[in-house]
């Protein structure tokens, strides 16, 4: 009977704690493996590279199809 009475006065916590927040914050990031700063600019220089052929490719298939689509309509350009 008694423990029924500890368990009718108990409240779940609710709430927000920044304190435990932050440690739990700290505690994971020091979990992290970061890159290098070699693997970070190898990345970096990809991705720029992948853009500019992206973009190139791009380029060229709109040119060739605007092309291909002015001579199907007669518009001389």
């Amino acid at each position: 009977m008694a423990s029924d009475q500890a368990t009718v006065t108990e409240k779940p916590k609710s709430g927000f704690n920044l304190g435990a927040f932050v440690a739990e914050t700290r505690r994971e990031i020091g979990k992290v493996t970061w890159p290098s700063r070699k693997e970070t600019m190898l990345t970096t220089v990809m991705i720029v590279v992948m853009a500019l052929v992206t973009g190139v490719f791009f380029l060229a298939v709109d040119t060739g199809l605007g092309f291909v689509i002015s001579r199907i309509l007669g518009m001389n350009s």
